[in-house]
């Protein structure tokens, strides 16, 4: 296994993981239009910075987890009762909700490196997110948890999510009703991804009990 698999695999993993619209990626969006794009940039370099972090604490967690066979199993199987009962809740509701638009209110203007840092390190999804991810491109065999491995794949998700930021500073206005179609369609599209992420996890349940 060479170096870019991992560096690719850290890249694509994070940069899908970051395109939902969000908290993050929207408010470096709104810092572009209202202070320019160099602000921005200064923002998605903290936020990044954070997911290198969170994406080695996760890896790391994830090694740990894959040396216990019976830990993995157990939490595959707690993985597939929460993300069924995810994908029916975000289907029931997707009729009921309707999505308000929200002003994302930009206070201090002196270091938004360190707002970058602040709003990633609030968000706590990417850790359970890289968990998953690692773990299943290990039981795939397109990862291993080297440390040489487990550093390339880390400064992949690190430049993936600058890229996924990027993205949001420098296309969001040509993109904005696009974005909108998204958000006022998240929940179908977030059931369709735990549901099939549902399926995914079933199939490698049974294959390790039936295999």
């Amino acid at each position: 296994m060479g170096f870019a698999l991992p560096l690719f695999l850290g890249f694509l993993s994070s940069s899908l993981g970051i395109t939902p619209p969000g908290l993050i990626n929207m408010t470096a969006a709104k810092v572009s239009l209202n202070e320019g794009r160099a602000r921005a940039l200064v923002f998605a370099a903290g936020a990044s910075l954070v997911v290198l972090f969170q994406t080695l604490v996760a890896v790391l967690f994830a090694r740990y987890i894959d040396k216990n066979p019976e830990i993995v199993i157990m939490l595959r199987e707690c993985g597939l009762a929460i993300f069924a009962a995810l994908t029916l809740y975000f289907f029931l509701t997707a009729k009921r909700i309707k999505p308000q638009k929200k002003e994302i209110k930009l206070h201090s203007k002196k270091s938004r490196f360190f707002m970058g840092i602040l709003l990633s390190a609030l968000n706590f999804f990417p850790i359970p997110f890289y968990v998953f991810v690692s773990i299943t491109l290990a039981s795939y065999n397109y990862f291993s948890f080297e440390k040489s491995y487990i550093y390339t794949f880390v400064f992949g998700s690190g430049i993936g999510a600058f890229f996924a930021f990027y993205c949001y500073i420098a296309f969001f206005k040509k993109l904005e009703s696009r974005t909108q179609f998204i958000l006022n369609n998240m929940n179908y599209i977030i059931g369709s991804v735990t549901g099939l992420i549902s399926i995914l996890t079933l199939v490698n349940i049974l294959e390790y009990y039936f295999g």
